[in-house]
C-alpha cells in the first residue's frame, strides 16, 4: 500500500536545527538591543567626570584660601552659606554614579550662558591660576570644564568666561550644596558616520557638576562634561575578544544541534524504517530499538514493539479463529445439505424411518449452529469486553448455584476462608454467573458429581479454587484446553468454546484462571483483583 502524501512539515532536524541558530543569535542581536539600555559606558564617563570634578574643586579651593590668606582676609566669611548641610559620616564621603538610561531623561543641549553680575574678583583670580592646568587636562579627557563663583559667573575654562549659568538646573542642584549629573543633548556638527549614528552614546553629553564647600560655605561650583565613548566603537576596540567568544559561541551551538540531532532524529528515523518494515509483512521489525539514545525514545520505542506484537499476536488469533470457525460450521452444513439433497432425489421412494431420521439429523445440525453463532457472540463480547464499575458481592452469587446444579446431580460444597465480611469485586453478575456456569457444565460433562469451591485471599488477589470428581484432563489436553473450539464433547453437542469465554471475562476485570495438575478429576483456580474491604 503506497502511503498517503503528508503536507511540508518541517522536520525534526530543520526544527532543532532553527532553535540552536535563534539561541546563537540572541546574544549576538542582543548587543544590538540593548546598547538603548547599557549603562556601562555612560556610567565610566560620569565616574570620570566626577573624578576630575573632585582634582578640579580641591586646585581652586587651595587658591581660594591661598589668595584669601594674601590678602588678609577671613577665610570663614568667604562665598554664600549652604542652604542644606549635608551630614557625612567618616572621613570619606564618595559621589556615586546615578545616572540610568532606562529612566534618564535627556535634556536639550545646554543653553549659553548670560552676562548678569560681575564675577568675585578673588574667584577670578583663582580661576585664572587654575585655567593652564584646566587646559592641558582637557587635551587628554577630552572633557568641557568650567568653574563658575558663588554667583554662577564662569571664572576658569577656555570660553564664556565672566557669564551666568546660575539658571541651568545642575547648577542650581550644586547651589543646594548636591552633586548632579544628567543627560543633554548633543550638537553634531556635520554629518555623522553611519557606525557612530546607530549609537545612542555619539549624540549626548554627560554634565556633571559638584558644589566646592569651604567651612560649610560654597564658595563656587565645577562643572564639566564629555561625550561617552561610542558604543560601536567600544566594541570595535574589542573586536578580536568579540570574535573569539562568537567563534566558542557558534562551536558549542553547532555541538549541541549536533548532539541533539543525534541523540533524537536518528532513533525516530530508526523507528520510521522500522514501521515501514513491518508494513511490508516482516515480523522480526517488531523489537525494540537497540540504542535508543534517551530514556522518552527508549519508551516509545518498547511501546511501539509491543503494539506492534499486539497487533501481530491478535492478527494471529483472528486467522486461527477464522479457520476454526469456517471449519465449525462447515460440518453441519455439509451434514444439511446432504440430507436435503437427498430427501430431495429420494422424498418419494424414501421409507418414513430413513426419512424421519434425515429430518431428526437437520434438526441436531441446526441446533448445534445456533449454539454456535450463540457461543460465539458470548466470546466475542467477552474479548471486547470493558467492566464496568460495578462493584458485587460474590458470596450470593455463588450460593444460587448451590440448588440450581443440585437438581442436576452436582453437590457444589462452597468454603470461604477468609470470614463473613462481603467479598466485593469490581465485576458484573452476569460475567461471574457465566464463568461458574461454564466451569460446572464443563464438570458435568466430565461425568463430575461432586465440586468443591473454596474461596482464599492470596497477595491482593481474591483466589477461589473449583475442583471436581470427574475424569480430569489428560496432559495432551492441558496445554490445549482454553483454545477456542477445542473439545471432547463434540458428539454430545459441545462447542469448546466456553472455557475460551471464561478465560476472556476474566482478563477483561484483570483476573485469570489455571488448570491445577491434579491425581484426580480438574482444578481449576480463578483470581480476581482484591477490593478494600476484603478481610485479610
Amino acid at each position: 500500500m503506497k502511503p498517503a502524501r503528508l503536507p511540508y512539515l518541517p522536520s525534526l532536524h530543520q526544527v532543532l536545527l532553527l532553535v540552536s541558530v535563534i539561541a546563537l543569535l540572541l546574544p549576538l542581536g542582543g548587543l544590538h538591543f540593548i546598547k538603548l539600555y547599557e549603562n556601562a559606558l555612560v556610567r565610566s564617563t560620569e565616574s570620570e567626570l566626577i573624578s576630575q570634578s573632585a582634582f578640579i574643586a580641591a586646585a581652586y579651593k587651595n587658591e581660594i584660601e591661598n589668595l584669601l590668606r594674601q590678602r588678609g582676609r577671613s577665610i570663614d566669611g568667604y562665598g554664600i552659606p549652604l542652604p542644606r548641610k549635608k551630614k557625612t559620616k567618616g572621613y570619606y564621603h564618595p559621589i556615586p554614579e546615578t545616572i540610568d538610561l532606562a529612566r534618564e531623561k535627556i535634556l536639550p543641549p545646554r543653553p549659553d550662558g548670560i552676562r548678569t553680575v560681575s564675577a568675585d574678583s578673588i574667584a577670578v583670580q583663582a580661576g585664572k591660576r587654575i585655567t593652564p592646568v584646566l587646559r592641558d587636562a582637557q587635551r587628554i579627557t577630552l572633557s568641557g570644564m568650567k568653574v563658575l563663583d558663588y554667583q554662577g559667573v564662569a571664572v576658569a575654562g577656555q570660553q564664556e568666561l565672566g557669564l551666568s549659568f546660575i539658571r541651568l538646573p545642575e547648577v542650581k542642584k550644586a547651589f543646594w550644596g548636591e552633586p548632579e549629573s544628567l543627560l543633554r543633548k548633543r550638537i553634531v556638527s556635520g554629518k555623522p558616520p553611519p557606525l557612530a549614528s546607530t549609537s545612542r552614546g555619539a549624540d549626548i553629553n554627560v554634565f556633571v557638576s559638584i558644589p566646592i564647600a569651604m567651612n560649610d560655605r560654597l564658595i563656587g561650583v565645577v562643572l564639566v562634561n564629555r561625550t561617552p565613548t561610542d558604543l560601536w566603537k567600544a566594541l570595535y576596540a574589542k573586536r578580536r575578544d568579540i570574535t573569539y567568544a562568537v567563534i566558542v559561541i557558534l562551536g558549542v551551538t553547532l555541538v549541541i544541534a549536533t548532539i541533539t540531532s543525534y541523540t533524537i532524529t536518528q532513533p525516530i528515523h530508526a523507528l520510521i524504517r522500522q514501521a515501514r518494515r513491518l508494513a511490508e509483512g516482516d515480523r522480526h521489525a517488531a523489537e525494540p530499538l537497540k540504542n535508543p539514545m534517551t530514556r522518552e525514545i527508549a519508551i516509545l520505542s518498547e511501546s511501539f514493539a509491543n503494539m506492534a506484537q499486539t497487533i501481530e499476536h491478535r492478527s494471529e488469533y483472528i486467522r486461527q479463529f477464522a479457520m476454526h470457525v469456517s471449519h465449525e460450521f462447515k460440518t453441519p452444513l455439509t451434514a444439511i445439505q446432504g440430507s436435503v439433497e437427498l430427501l430431495q432425489e429420494h422424498l418419494d421412494t424414501m421409507p418414513p424411518e430413513q426419512r424421519d431420521r434425515f429430518l431428526n439429523n437437520i434438526a441436531q445440525d441446526t441446533d448445534r449452529l445456533k449454539r454456535l453463532v450463540s457461543r460465539l457472540l458470548e466470546l466475542a463480547r467477552a474479548d471486547v469486553l470493558e467492566p464496568d464499575a460495578v462493584h458485587i458481592d460474590i458470596l450470593p452469587v455463588l450460593k444460587s448455584f448451590v440448588g440450581r446444579y443440585q437438581d442436576f446431580g452436582l453437590q457444589i460444597k462452597l468454603t470461604n476462608h477468609i470470614g463473613q465480611e462481603p467479598l466485593r469485586l469490581a465485576i458484573t453478575p452476569e460475567a461471574l454467573e457465566s464463568v461458574f456456569s461454564n466451569l460446572l457444565d464443563n464438570s458435568l460433562q466430565h461425568g463430575a458429581s461432586q465440586v468443591k469451591i473454596e474461596i482464599r485471599d492470596q497477595a491482593e488477589q481474591l483466589e477461589i479454587r473449583v475442583s471436581d470428581n470427574g475424569r480430569g484432563v489428560s496432559p495432551a489436553n492441558a496445554e490445549k484446553l482454553f483454545t477456542p473450539f477445542f473439545t471432547t464433547h463434540r458428539e454430545q453437542g459441545g462447542t469448546g468454546l466456553g472455557l475460551s469465554i471464561t478465560q476472556s471475562l476474566l482478563n477483561a476485570h484483570n483476573g485469570g484462571i489455571r488448570l491445577e495438575p491434579s491425581g484426580s478429576g480438574a482444578v481449576f483456580v480463578i483470581f480476581l483483583p482484591c477490593l478494600e474491604g476484603i478481610s485479610t
